[in-house]
């Protein structure tokens, strides 16, 4: 019976380097000279330092540039509030991975309302559909990247 499983993941060795590209192109630029910006990678988290919430917006910029240039979907990023303090300014940036249970369920209703002959199932933090057409499941596909679920997915082990 073919399958395929829906995920979403980020490469996250892609999102390194990213990170150390938008450090060398903040230390050379004229605009953050002597200001002490970095970029701090912690898991999934990109940490911006800065004195102030202009240049964590320029920052922004920046590592949006770098991660796009890297194939790094930005759908995938959550950015907190700026804080500031003691003329220094600081905002978290949260990679997301995996589809949310909530997410989930709301495809497997939406497989399920397109009144195809497929079975979804959520397993963990992907979903697999299975069905005996092939073209049923890349019509679901299709359906799925038409709707907007507000994060990238990836259509991986796609078996016959």
């Amino acid at each position: 019976m073919p399958s395929f499983d829906v995920v979403s993941e980020v490469d996250l060795q892609e999102v390194r380097n990213a990170t150390d590209q938008a450090n060398r192109e903040v230390g050379t630029r004229f605009d953050f000279k002597g200001s002490d910006a970095e970029f701090q990678l912690d898991g999934t988290q990109v940490t911006l330092h800065a004195q102030s919430e202009f240049q964590l917006e320029q920052m922004l910029d920046v590592l949006n540039k770098k991660l796009a240039k890297r194939a790094v979907d930005i759908g995938c990023l959550t950015l907190a509030d700026p804080e500031t303090a003691n003329n220094r300014a600081r905002q978290v940036v949260t990679i997301r991975q995996g589809i949310d249970t909530d997410i989930a369920r709301r495809m497997v209703k939406d497989i399920k309302a397109s009144k195809l002959k497929v079975q979804a199932q959520i397993q963990g933090e992907q979903v697999r559909v299975s069905g005996k057409s092939r073209n049923d499941l890349q019509s679901v596909i299709a359906m799925l990247r038409k709707a907007d679920y507000g994060l990238p997915l990836q259509y991986i082990n796609f078996r016959d």
